[in-house]
């Protein structure tokens, strides 16, 4: 008759440090992901209240401009059509365009930048547009946004050439020749421009939320590892 071989647990101080350091980082890194994820449903919910809130009339002074991220403002004003700026690769739908930033001037003397939204790529100049070029003064409802920081990929703004990668409230304001502007700008709403450009609405308020997903991989790792190294430290007798 064979003979079946007896295997015990055999212990083995470097193979169990090892596994304890490398177990304690899988553990950390499922914990940080729920911990990203809980931040982010937070982020998700504040948000979602931000955007259903009544619009707000924009104030001339923002002392905590992070407060009013996503809020939906208001303002009135009249715009400098000829210091339109454009943001470049930005689709819709597929297709190719511009995003076109434009400061509107208050009666009190500040400016915001708004980005009015897209247009294609033959209907970047004014003046095949000209129909959505509002004079006199107007009311713009809109979200408020922060600057983002631009990532470690994308170029740098194209100042001379009206080229703009990402909103920049300082280079802006030193391209279009003013002193100064408010340190958050508006993403116009939906409502339609005459002739139906720019197509305002832009916002995208979608927020990827993978990290239950991510928690679970490392949490499995973790488990792995357990039973790996329960299996390499039985040995026969």
């Amino acid at each position: 008759m064979p003979v079946v071989a007896n295997r015990r647990f055999h212990f083995s101080w470097p193979l169990t440090l090892a596994c304890l350091i490398v177990l304690g980082m899988l553990i950390g890194l499922g914990t940080w992901q729920v911990e990203r994820m809980q931040d982010k449903r937070a982020m998700i919910a504040e948000r979602a209240q931000r955007l259903t809130a009544p619009p707000l009339n924009l104030p001339a002074v923002i002392p905590i401009p992070d407060a009013l991220e996503f809020r939906r403002v208001q303002v009135q004003g009249r715009f400098l059509h000829d210091q339109e700026l454009y943001l470049g690769n930005r689709l819709r739908n597929g297709q190719g365009g511009y995003h076109v930033v434009t400061p509107l001037l208050r009666a009190d003397g500040s400016a915001v930048m708004v980005d009015r939204g897209w247009v294609p790529l033959d209907r970047k100049l004014p003046e095949s547009r000209a129909a959505g070029q509002l004079d006199g003064q107007v009311v713009i409802q809109g979200i408020a946004r922060r600057p983002r920081p631009p990532g470690w990929l994308t170029p740098k703004n194209q100042v001379e050439g009206n080229f703009w990668f990402v909103v920049d409230l300082e280079e802006m304001a030193a391209a279009t020749r003013l002193p100064t502007v408010l340190p958050v700008y508006i993403e116009a709403g939906p409502q339609q421009n005459p002739g139906g450009l720019p197509i305002g609405g832009q916002t995208d308020v979608t927020l990827r939320d993978n990290h239950l997903v991510y928690a679970i991989t490392w949490y499995a790792l973790a488990a792995a590892l357990v039973v790996v190294y329960v299996l390499r430290s039985m040995k026969e007798d």
